[in-house]
């Protein structure tokens, strides 16, 4: 016998009991969702249908909001549906939203080479800890979280290793109704996110002398025992951007250059996967594998000669 309760109530529950089982940066995102998007749609509702689903999705695509986000949003609330299904809540009825077509392909936000290059030697020729971590994410692809997480003790200079051990983020808390955020360093979200990135050669030659007048425990982008959060970062490197007059790249985009400059230098699709520290080869190869028209020309020339000389 179903006992009706609201969405909200539902939700509340739910979040107890996820609390018990997933990562304090997974249970806040979570929150986060819960408080800002569905609650105000569907927290006073007992049952939620298609057409509701529906025009929840078009409401946020008109809002602003990315397919993706939206998606991620509807996986929280199936969860929570489930879960109030299975507790005897509410009744779930499954649903199956539409999305406008995307009739254009999401252009990945990546440096120029010359505007990479000039990055570069700008950090070396004006070093500051904060350049250097711009240095370290061009040569590594590592995540803003994991560089402003990053001190001197995952710094392996005996090796030549950079080891990517944590990630840190300013999380969403909501206890007994008073909202606030958290700075929050923890492991990184998947097991393949832990990962040993060789330094290349000038990046070893900046580090290995740091390494010896330096604490372990000391942050590498503040050389101090207190962070920078990634914010504060990403707005350093918007700056320094307009200061060298390089077009506007989301910080995201120095770790969408490393991969695609490995990917034009012919490395192999795997090696790159585990540098970037993906859960699968095809997250990289959906987002980083493009042929252009050349190399679509000498695969077809290439298939058709082998016809040709077969005897």
């Amino acid at each position: 016998m179903v006992t009706e309760k609201e969405i909200s109530q539902i939700a509340d529950l739910w979040k107890e009991e996820k609390k018990q089982f997933v990562k304090k940066s997974t249970y806040a995102a979570y929150s986060l969702i819960v408080d800002t998007h569905l609650l105000p749609a569907f927290g006073n509702l007992t049952q939620v249908t298609e057409k509701e689903v529906q025009e929840f999705v078009l409401i946020k695509l008109h809002a602003g909001l990315s397919q993706k986000t939206i998606k991620d949003i509807l996986i929280v609330l199936r969860m929570i549906l489930k879960y109030g299904a299975k507790e005897q809540y509410c009744t779930y009825i499954p649903f199956d939203v539409k999305f406008p077509t995307e009739r254009e392909c999401q252009k990945l936000s990546v440096l120029s080479i010359s505007n990479q290059r000039k990055i570069i030697n700008y950090v070396i020729e004006n070093f500051t800890f904060r350049n250097l971590g711009l240095f370290i994410c061009l040569s590594t692809g590592i995540r803003i979280g994991e560089v402003c997480a990053l001190t001197w003790e995952d710094i392996d200079t005996d090796n030549g290793i950079i080891h990517i051990r944590k990630t840190l983020q300013r999380i969403y808390v909501n206890e007994n109704g008073k909202k606030r955020t958290e700075l929050l360093i923890d492991t990184p979200k998947t097991a393949t996110s832990m990962r040993d990135i060789p330094m290349i050669k000038e990046l070893y030659g900046i580090l290995k002398p740091l390494k010896k007048i330096v604490r372990n425990d000391y942050f590498v982008l503040t050389n101090d025992i207190t962070p920078t959060e990634p914010r504060t970062y990403r707005n350093y490197y918007k700056k320094l951007l307009k200061k060298l007059g390089i077009p506007p790249v989301k910080f995201h985009g120095l770790r969408h250059s490393f991969a695609t400059r490995c990917i034009e230098s012919k490395c192999d699709y795997k090696t790159v996967s585990v540098i970037l520290g993906h859960s699968n080869i095809s997250t990289t190869l959906n987002l980083y594998v493009h042929p252009n028209l050349d190399q679509k020309k000498r695969c077809i020339d290439k298939m058709f000669r082998m016809i040709k000389d077969f005897r």
